[in-house]
Order: C-alpha cells, then sequence, then structure tokens
C-alpha cells in the first residue's frame, strides 16, 4: 500500500473542505435514484455519504428518517428515540432535517440539551437504561455520525431497542424503504418546519453526560485510577467525547489532561492519514503522529474518534498500539480480573482480527465466537450477556454490561486501569502476550476492484479456490461462513498453521481488502500477501 507523501503532517490549507459548499450541496442536491451510488445504502454502519458525492443529502436523509418512522410502526416501537450527533460538518443539518420528519410523525425525541454533541456509546447506553425491566413501550435511538471518515463525510445509523447498530434484517429493510420513497420523490415523508419541530411536545431535551459519566464507576475500577495518581492525556480527535473528559476528572478525581480540546469540523489540527486523507482514525500512526509525540510525557494516552466509538492508545512502551495488540491486552486482562465474569460466556472477535486473540481465551478458558466484519454481530450477546466481550480488527469494542455499541471511552479508561492495578502499561502486556504465545505480523492492504469483481468475491465459495498450499503450509480452513454464527463473512478466508489471509470487498469503495497474518516472520507474511493476492485474482478470474 503506497503512503502519501503528506502522510503524518499537518493537514495544509487547500486540502481543508469547503463547508459553505458542503452544507450548500446538502440542501439542493437532488439525488439521481438510478445511479446506485446515490441511493441509500446501509453499510456495516449505516448510511455514509457526501453532499460533495451526492451521496448524503437532505432528501436522503429524510427518506431515512421516515423510514425508520414506518419500521417502528411495523414493529410496535413507541418509545422514546434517543437522538445523538458527532461534530462532523454535516451532522448538524442532517440532525435538523432528521427532526422535521420525526416531530411530523409524533416521535418521542430526546436530544442533548444546548444543542449538543454525543457519542455514540452515550446513545447505546441510554437505550439500555430507559429499556431495563421494560417489554412495551421501549426506545432506540438515531446516530447521525460518519465515525472516523473524513470531514466533508455525513453519516446515519440506526440502532434497534436492543442498544446496538441494527442488523442486516432492519437495515435491509429500513434501506429498501427509503429508496422507495426517493424513487417517488419523498412525497410519502412528514415533515413539519424544523422551528415547530424542535419546540414541539414531542421534542425532549435532557443533559446525557450525568448518567454516562456516572455509570463509568460500575465497568472501570476508577477508584485504583484515582488512586495511583497516573498521568493520562487524551484527545478527542475534535470529537464528540469532548465534553465528557472533564466531568470524568471531576467526578474521580483523576489527572487526564484534554491535550486538543478543539471543535473544528474542517478537522485543520489532524495530520494526513496514510491516503493522503484528512481521516480521525485513532488507530492510524499518520492520523495520531502528534499524540505518539507525547508517549514519553505521559503514562497512558489515548484518544476516541469523532462519535467515540473507536479507541487510540499510546504507551511509552510502544507508541501508538494497533488495534489487534490492544484487543488482546484488553480480553487477557479482563478475563483474569473479573471474578465476576461467568466462565461460560464467550469473547466475540471478526474474522479478520488476530489469531493472538484465540489462543489468549484458550488460555483463559473462556470460549471464542468468532463473526463477519461489523459490531452489530456482537449486538445479540452483549445485549443477553452471552458475550462478555465483543472487538473488532478496527478499534471497536464493548465488554460486559456497558454498552451494545462500541464504546471508545471506556477502552481507554481500561488501558489506564490496567496501568494502574498492574504497574505496568499495556504495551508491556502485550510483550509479554508475544513471549507466551509468538508475535504475530500482521498486515492489511487495498486492491482495486471493479463492482462486478466485488459482487463475485462476496459470493465466492471455498470451492472457487483449487489451491491446497499457503505460503508453504497445507490449508487447514477454506471459510466463507463465519464459524461462530455461521453468516455469510461476505468474502473468504484461508486458514494455515502459521498464517491465514481473508478478502473481502469494500462497501463504498472500487476495492477489495486483504487481511494477513503470520506466526512466522515478517517474510511468511509477505508471501502470504502476494499468494493472497494471486489466489483471489485467479478466484474472480483476473
Amino acid at each position: 500500500m503506497a503512503i502519501a507523501p503528506l502522510a503524518g503532517k499537518p493537514a495544509p490549507r487547500e486540502m481543508l473542505v469547503d463547508l459553505a459548499r458542503l452544507e450548500r450541496e446538502y440542501y439542493a442536491h437532488k439525488p439521481d435514484v438510478a445511479n446506485p451510488d446515490e441511493r441509500v445504502s446501509f453499510g456495516t454502519s449505516g448510511h455514509r455519504g457526501s453532499s460533495l458525492r451526492g451521496s448524503f443529502t437532505e432528501a436522503q436523509i429524510l427518506a431515512i428518517t421516515q423510514a425508520i418512522c414506518d419500521y417502528r410502526r411495523t414493529q410496535g416501537i413507541d418509545g422514546p428515540l434517543y437522538m445523538g450527533k458527532d461534530t462532523h460538518a454535516l451532522s448538524r443539518p442532517a440532525e435538523r432535517t432528521a427532526l422535521e420528519v420525526l416531530a411530523a410523525n409524533d416521535v418521542e425525541v430526546v436530544v442533548q440539551r444546548d444543542d449538543g454533541v454525543t457519542p455514540t456509546p452515550v446513545i447505546s447506553r441510554a437505550i439500555l437504561v430507559y429499556n431495563r425491566e421494560r417489554t412495551r413501550h421501549l426506545a432506540d435511538g438515531i446516530v447521525v455520525t460518519p465515525s472516523h471518515n473524513p470531514p466533508e463525510d455525513g453519516g446515519f445509523k440506526y440502532n434497534p431497542p436492543d442498544g446496538g447498530p441494527a442488523d442486516t434484517r432492519v437495515t435491509g429493510w429500513v434501506q429498501d424503504r427509503a429508496n422507495e420513497l426517493l424513487q417517488h420523490g419523498n412525497v410519502g415523508v412528514k415533515r413539519v418546519p424544523f422551528a415547530a419541530a424542535i419546540k414541539a411536545a414531542s421534542t425532549h431535551h435532557e443533559d446525557f453526560v450525568h448518567g454516562y459519566v456516572d455509570d463509568l464507576r460500575n465497568v472501570i475500577d476508577m477508584d485504583v485510577i484515582r488512586d495511583t495518581g497516573l498521568r493520562l492525556a487524551v484527545d478527542p480527535l475534535g470529537g464528540a467525547s469532548r465534553d465528557y473528559w472533564e466531568p470524568i476528572n471531576r467526578a474521580y478525581r483523576l489527572d487526564i489532561t484534554i491535550v486538543n480540546p478543539l471543535i473544528d469540523p474542517q478537522f485543520a489540527f489532524m495530520t494526513v492519514d496514510h491516503d493522503g486523507r484528512i481521516r480521525m482514525d485513532p488507530s492510524s500512526p499518520y492520523a495520531m503522529a502528534r499524540l505518539v509525540g507525547l508517549k514519553d510525557r505521559y503514562r497512558v494516552v489515548f484518544a476516541t474518534d469523532p462519535d467515540a466509538d473507536r479507541h487510540g492508545i499510546v504507551t511509552p512502551s510502544m507508541g501508538l498500539m494497533n488495534p489487534n495488540q490492544y484487543l488482546a491486552v484488553a480480553i487477557n486482562y479482563l478475563l483474569t480480573n473479573r471474578p465476576r465474569w461467568p466462565v461460560r460466556v464467550a469473547v466475540g472477535k471478526t474474522i479478520v482480527s488476530s489469531s493472538l486473540i484465540d489462543r489468549v481465551v484458550e488460555r483463559c478458558g473462556y470460549s471464542l465466537r468468532e463473526v463477519p466484519v461489523g459490531f452489530k454481530w456482537f449486538v445479540t450477546g452483549l445485549f443477553d450477556g452471552s458475550l462478555c466481550f465483543g472487538g473488532e480488527e478496527s478499534a471497536g469494542a464493548s465488554f460486559l454490561r456497558r454498552a451494545t455499541d462500541k464504546d471508545g471511552p471506556i477502552m481507554a479508561l481500561l488501558a489506564a486501569e490496567i496501568t494502574a492495578r498492574t504497574g505496568k502499561d499495556p504495551g508491556e502486556h502485550y510483550r509479554a502476550l508475544t513471549g507466551e504465545f509468538g508475535t504475530p505480523y500482521y498486515t492489511r492492504i487495498d486492491a482495486p476492484a471493479t463492482p462486478e469483481q466485488k459482487a463475485r468475491l462476496e459470493k465466492l465459495s471455498p470451492e472457487a479456490v483449487g489451491e491446497s498450499q499457503l505460503a508453504g503450509e497445507s490449508i487447514t480452513t477454506k471459510l466463507t461462513r463465519a464459524p461462530g454464527n455461521d453468516a455469510p463473512i461476505g468474502g473468504l478466508k484461508i486458514i494455515a498453521r502459521s498464517g491465514w489471509f481473508a478478502a473481502r470487498p469494500s462497501g463504498t469503495e472500487n476495492i477489495y481488502k486483504i487481511y494477513a497474518e503470520s506466526f512466522k516472520d515478517q517474510a511468511h507474511l509477505d508471501a502470504i500477501v502476494r499468494e493472497a493476492q494471486a489466489m483471489v485474482n485467479r478466484a474472480l478470474g483476473r
């Protein structure tokens, strides 16, 4: 994967998005429903796009919100709908649009007071708290966010009463209904003016901060962090968690320095990501370059992305940990430091996460549930308690008993708890794990693919790969369905004794992604990647 010349450097002014044009196009552009790129499309985390590409506009948000209202009626969901937004420029106008539709449909909506922003896990928790002990009049939610995507992007996702991201059955229904509405010019959309919607009796303004902050003591040992006096630092990356860290400091008497308190929809303070774009990805060493420079000034430094569902961990011992490394450490620590967790519960990981996790879970005496890419596959297990932890390689995780959506702040504070209780930072714990289980060499690369090739890759059968060897070892397993739930993985995973690769198409770009891991060395990993590309190309007839 080629690294852009600007990667890790401050974003130049000419790269910054034109906010006025972004909002103007949001209202002015009329989607071409004959163009697949301008139709509503729910990927692993809701509908995402940009007004500059015609894929995130007022018309689409009107249709999606009406579709959610229609879905609620079909399911008898008539409790409050909790709605939050992040700090992307398109999030505020999309929230306004959604409120106009929700008010017209007489939906009871709860938003953060004073037009505030709200992290994704806060909405998830609010839904679960409201629904606790209820079987009727259940709550659900909407989060307006494209997560860590570039500043010009917008995103819109629905969380049903289980509090987590909606599964494919729900998103498929909403997507189809929204596109039907778009096809007919949104004549089926109910709407009132924003001035009426924001003052409607059905629109409620509450403070989400206190409840979320106060509940942290139930999942993190805040006392041990306070008592050891750790010097900590956080960069909210200009996102929705910014207004939560000082209340956390006050409530628990911690020493967390907010090293970057700026809120800027252009995200001009960011360093450029690997591909030359601005992206608020807390797991990217290029996007996190400034924070990595602070590793020796604090005991642990962490970051969350704009909607705070992803985490990044920086330690003096290793600098920025990649997500697989920290997930293995977090799982090992939790399984050995949460004595009240029942052994019968399982640990969830995505099919492209490191196999180091498998080894840790087996040694701790727990079972593993391996699922396709997307946090939605963990929701049911976290909701019913059959999963104690769900984590994915893209730096999203949550654990008992917190939320059924990814929760960046608890994963950040867990790094502080680990350091406080053990006297060693997560990087030191990772080195201990590799001493016990071996060092994994992991990578992810992108390769070009046409829409037709992506569709073919998504539907491959194990028999499409005729090879019996991978990088000098016999292939032991060929998967197109996840072993943890038998759901299609939307691609292929090939496993040998000392390594594996998985290939799956991107949902938003004309590329496919190869994930690969070796427990031998870098040369073995390179061989796996080369052979993976060759296998996929042959399977796609290229």
